[in-house]
């Protein structure tokens, strides 16, 4: 008789990286987990990353029983300068003026929690995208479909922004929000089989 995988729960209401691990085989939980999301000023944006991984991570594995609890967090890194959702259209249109015809490092913060033992294992992922050269037209275009304004650094690899974008230095699962092949080196040392958990 086939034994049941570890309940898997993603801290994260982030569509692409339940996509992601939905694609990879698993079956993961959604528990969003609304943790307080200000960082202290002057942090590197893989700092920054990681203590809110971390920080999700823990408040949901405090209401999750007995699971593997993966908590996430991803920002643009442009000139050290930390970008996550735009505020508005005017931001997004202005970020991605800023970001044209140059390279900036997709980073993404992982913390899993074992919460049958309570140990934990986390490290940042870091992807670099080369962005193309939209136009104007094309940026406002891309803004008013409404896509940049709801993920970091406003654009995405797997959606509309695809078209704008040169080429990427790395692992694109990272870029959409979740580093698989750091998912599995994660659960390994917490001594976990990332096939074991397939569906």
């Amino acid at each position: 008789m086939a034994t049941r995988p570890r309940r898997l729960v993603l801290a994260s209401a982030s569509p692409g990286r339940l996509r992601l691990l939905r694609d990879a085989g698993f079956d993961p939980e959604v528990m969003v987990s609304g943790a307080d999301e200000t960082v202290t000023d002057g942090e590197s944006t893989a700092a920054i990353v990681l203590t809110l991984a971390r920080r999700k991570a823990a408040t949901v594995a405090a209401a999750s029983g007995d699971a593997l609890v993966v908590g996430c967090d991803s920002l643009l890194d442009l000139d050290g300068v930390a970008y996550g959702k735009p505020a508005d259209a005017a931001d997004a249109a202005d970020q991605w003026r800023r970001m044209r015809n140059r390279a900036g490092t997709l980073l993404t913060g992982h913390c899993i929690i074992d919460t049958s033992t309570g140990d934990q294992a986390a490290d940042v992922a870091a992807t670099t995208v080369r962005f193309g050269s939209p136009t104007d037209a094309e940026i406002a275009a891309y803004v008013a479909t409404g896509e940049p304004l709801a993920v970091a650094g406003a654009f995405t690899l797997d959606g509309r922004a695809a078209p704008f974008i040169d080429g990427i230095d790395g692992d694109p699962s990272n870029v959409i929000g979740l580093s698989l092949p750091l998912l599995r080196r994660l659960l390994a040392k917490l001594g976990v089989e990332v096939t074991g958990l397939w569906c």
